[in-house]
């Protein structure tokens, strides 16, 4: 009886060590998303500046752009309203329209973009294969009657030959 409560009170020991090890690892991983700077910060970069520059939101460099310090306050203004991420970038969509976002949807025909550099690689790895193969098997070239072709040490001879014939 004793070595069973003894096994009951390890096991017990062992389930508190691994729920407590599983609280702090969701702590740890959790920690800092509803810090408004580091949501401002992500959102910020999934966003484009309008302005022409082709640069992300957060990164507009240019002395005063007339379109990212305006985009900056509305993306502050939603995350003090508390507006979810998904919200405040569809509120940025409807506003600016889709080329606002850094990185296309993978909803519709945005999905292409995705899809397109992978297919284009892939069938240029099938066409270099094709074509290194119609390569290889390139039947050898056809000779007049009674030619045989020459290789090797023969063809230095012949090129010496050549060489020295053909000096002045």
């Amino acid at each position: 009886m004793a070595a069973n409560s003894s096994n009951s009170k390890q096991a017990n020991t062992r389930r508190k060590a691994t729920q407590t090890f599983l609280l702090c690892a969701a702590m740890l991983a959790l920690l800092g998303t509803s810090d408004p700077a580091t949501r401002f910060s992500e959102i910020g970069h999934r966003m484009m500046c309008i302005c022409g520059c082709n640069q992300i939101l957060l990164e507009c460099n240019h002395v005063g752009c007339p379109a990212s310090d305006g985009m900056r306050n509305e993306l502050t203004a939603a995350l003090n309203r508390g507006d979810s991420d998904g919200l405040v970038e569809q509120s940025f969509v409807q506003k600016y329209g889709p080329t606002v976002l850094a990185a296309p949807t993978t909803k519709g025909f945005d999905r292409a973009a995705y899809i397109m550099p992978v297919a284009a690689l892939i069938f240029g790895f099938g066409l270099i294969v094709l074509v290194i193969r119609s390569w290889k098997n390139r039947p050898a070239p056809a000779l007049a009657d009674g030619l045989i072709s020459v290789r090797g040490a023969e063809l230095e001879q012949f090129r010496d030959q050549a060489r020295k014939e053909t000096d002045l």
